[in-house]
């Protein structure tokens, strides 16, 4: 959800690589603030007068005859480095903005994760996204808005996925009005909202194998300027798919130096889709088990307890299995973990079980904003 903020990193370096970059004036990019009014499907398209924004989709699958069990994670980022009008160069190569692509496959049951990235600028239309309507591409990677439907498309040699993705529950607006705090600064934010349930289905292909697959995605969408608080080491992201047909979801800001952002926050929808929106205060999240991993030597949590008191929810989460990290991506100059989860626990004392995603940013060194 949040790994975007990541992209920083990777600024200064690129306007020290290309030379188009030799007459940039200062930056005045626009603030997220209260009273924007949403519009759509004008939304759905690019903001290229907001610094970031991304298209975050992860799924759990299943195939029609086996029920073999997947995960997937697929996701555009755009960053701008200068707002539009502010690049004077008119080079074909010149790149106001870059696109950044996250791919990963988790084959549950032979416990292997797959993952890949893109980075490309704008130039010569290698990446891009449409400012009027729902079109994301970096090179053959692409996200096709059709009506309601969604189309996802993204293979790396031998693996990757073709998936419609449809609606089942209204849009959700997280935060209050669509702007989701992450500090005390006004600027601290950004527009934020979700499609929590979208039915799925489509191929998956693995090592060269093809399946047959049906399930739920869930879709984020924030754009912003300035979101990132800079006392933040990292942050905890998870989102929910019970049974009983509610979503929630969760993110924990980690504070440099230990404790939790009173900025944390979250969202609880209901069967008919109504969001409620949750405080800090209202929820308490207890990691109960931890991973390490053999390749970076990272250790992220790996299994946790959350508590929704005034609501009577109880839910213990276990990773579906726990080398779901990606390593090393030169997009964002970090590793981090995201990947298929199971959760089982009660509401009022009623059993519950569903399916979702945890993001887990900042363990292997915190995070940077240049």
């Amino acid at each position: 959800m949040m790994i975007a903020k990541f992209l920083f990193h990777i600024l200064i370096t690129l306007v020290l690589a290309y030379p188009v970059f030799a007459d940039i004036k200062k930056p005045d990019f626009r603030e997220v603030q209260p009273g924007y009014n949403y519009q759509f499907p004008r939304d759905h398209a690019s903001h290229d007068d907001f610094r970031v924004e991304w298209w975050y989709y992860t799924g759990n699958l299943q195939e029609l005859e086996s029920k073999k069990e997947f995960g997937y994670q697929l996701t555009f980022f755009r960053v701008a480095l200068d707002p539009k009008g502010k690049i004077e160069n008119l080079s074909r190569w010149a790149a106001d903005q870059v696109y950044f692509s996250h791919l990963t496959v988790s084959d549950l049951e032979e416990n292997k994760f797959y993952f890949f990235e893109r980075i490309n600028r704008k130039g010569l239309g290698l990446a891009g996204a449409d400012s009027e309507k729902l079109h994301v591409w970096n090179e053959d990677w692409s996200l096709i808005g059709e009506g309601e439907r969604q189309k996802l498309k993204a293979f790396q040699d031998d693996t990757g996925l073709e998936l419609q993705l449809k609606p089942s529950k209204p849009m959700v607006m997280h935060g209050k009005d669509g702007i989701s705090r992450k500090g005390e600064k006004e600027g601290n934010a950004s527009h934020y909202y979700s499609f929590t349930r979208m039915e799925t289905e489509g191929n998956l292909k693995v090592r060269g194998q093809t399946f047959k697959v049906k399930g739920t995605s869930w879709m984020d969408r924030e754009f912003s300027s300035n979101q990132l608080n800079p006392g933040l080491e990292g942050w905890d992201w998870f989102s929910f798919k019970f049974n009983n047909g509610t979503e929630l979801m969760l993110y924990q800001l980690r504070k440099k130096g230990g404790g939790v952002d009173p900025f944390s926050s979250g969202t609880f929808v209901d069967e008919e889709g109504r969001a409620e929106h949750l405080k800090l205060s209202e929820f308490k999240i207890e990691t109960t088990q931890s991973w390490t991993s053999e390749t970076t030597e990272i250790t992220y949590p790996a299994g946790w307890k959350i508590e929704l008191p005034g609501r009577k929810i109880n839910l213990n989460i276990q990773p579906d299995m726990n080398d779901q990290e990606l390593l090393r991506l030169r997009s964002i100059n970090a590793s981090y973990w995201e990947g298929s989860v199971s959760v089982e626990g009660t509401v009022a004392g009623e059993t519950i079980k569903g399916k979702g995603y945890v993001e887990l940013v900042g363990y292997g060194k915190a995070m940077e904003e240049k």
